[in-house]
């Protein structure tokens, strides 16, 4: 297992470990190969992702109507949303309207 993990310069964590010994002929499960990382001390690198801005044009902008005048003096008669983009695991956005 120290082997694999040195000769991919600490690139692969647990399941490509488990899948190279698998390969290898050696029927190992991954909790077992998580603890033996844990008990060797391998730790995979992970890389982040860099944030990349749109660079292009920018797509029909509406324009600005309520003027942050958000009172309302009838139900029904302003409605407004928000839509958030943040990071998820493994790099995916997650969109969320408010």
């Amino acid at each position: 297992m120290k082997l694999i993990f040195e000769e991919n310069k600490a690139r692969y964590g647990k399941r490509r470990i488990k899948a190279e010994l698998n390969n290898r002929d050696y029927k190992i499960g991954l909790k077992k190969v998580r603890r033996l990382m844990k008990k060797f001390n391998l730790k995979a690198i992970c890389s982040r992702r860099k944030y990349k801005s749109y660079k292009g044009t920018v797509g029909k902008i509406a324009g600005n109507i309520l003027n942050r005048n958000f009172v309302a003096t009838q139900p029904n008669q302003k409605w407004t949303t928000d839509v958030t983009e943040f990071s998820g695991p493994f790099g995916k956005h997650i969109y969320r309207q408010f």
